[in-house]
């Protein structure tokens, strides 16, 4: 398990310089972004009563792919002619403008900040991608603070009335606070889990703290899986209330 972990925090390192792998968009037709098409139904069919427009993405610990599952998902939601928005809110460690080739010199941070500032002068679009982005912007000294924030929440509202489906990569859970003040702003919540390396107690803890804000957790994505099972490398798991 430890020398599994190292090497995963190894790779990640290179991510965090190159950015994340966006298999969907590279190869369609692969199993893994067949996975992903999956992915997004289950999370259509959630919760029927109440449609997910915002969703937060993130994990019990760090190095477990929630910023890869974040920005597949975007993208193959954005398949569907809907207007998604990839919001990156991991405001400590942030990879979407690297994944995405995008100025990072404005984004998240300097909307928060800066109150003269309208989102359509901030957010990013691919064509080719069908995809809108918000980067997160220069690190601020005060990641949990600028979320927790009021003009936080105003901003959120905004964005959800704009956009079909907005995605948040936010830090992991155990880590920092921030994915729990997001939780309590957002419809769902998807936790990303990496099998082989996520101890048992580490995905507790994760549950319990959003479960202690009253957060919705639509459910678990299982990554990592061998290509060699049926399911594939990503597999979603809806959430059961047990251990």
């Amino acid at each position: 398990m430890f020398n599994k972990r190292k090497k995963t925090e190894q790779r990640l390192k290179k991510e965090q310089i190159q950015g994340t792998s966006l298999i969907t968009y590279t190869d369609p037709k692969s199993l893994n972004a067949e996975q992903f098409r999956t992915i997004r139904t289950n999370i259509e069919f959630a919760q029927l009563d109440k449609p997910m427009k915002n969703i937060l993405v993130s994990s019990s610990i760090p190095a477990e792919g929630k910023s890869t599952i974040a920005s597949n998902l975007a993208y193959v939601i954005a398949q569907t002619d809907k207007r998604v928005l990839l919001v990156d809110a991991d405001l400590r460690k942030p990879t979407v403008h690297r994944t995405f080739k995008l100025n990072n010199e404005q984004g998240l941070t300097t909307l928060l900040t800066n109150v003269d500032l309208k989102f359509n002068q901030v957010v990013q679009h691919s064509r080719d991608l069908n995809l809108y982005f918000l980067p997160s912007g220069p690190i601020p000294p005060n990641p949990s603070e600028i979320l927790g924030s009021g003009r936080m929440t105003l901003l959120m509202q905004e964005l959800g009335q704009y956009f079909d489906i907005v995605i948040y990569d936010a830090p992991p859970i155990t880590a920092v606070t921030d994915p729990q003040i997001l939780a309590t702003k957002v419809d769902g919540v998807v936790i990303i889990v990496r099998q082989g390396y996520s101890r048992k107690e580490e995905v507790k803890k994760a549950k319990e703290a959003l479960e202690n804000v009253n957060a919705n957790i639509l459910g678990y994505v299982m990554n990592g899986k061998e290509l060699s099972d049926s399911a594939g490398y990503y597999t979603y798991y809806g959430y059961e209330n047990n251990d």
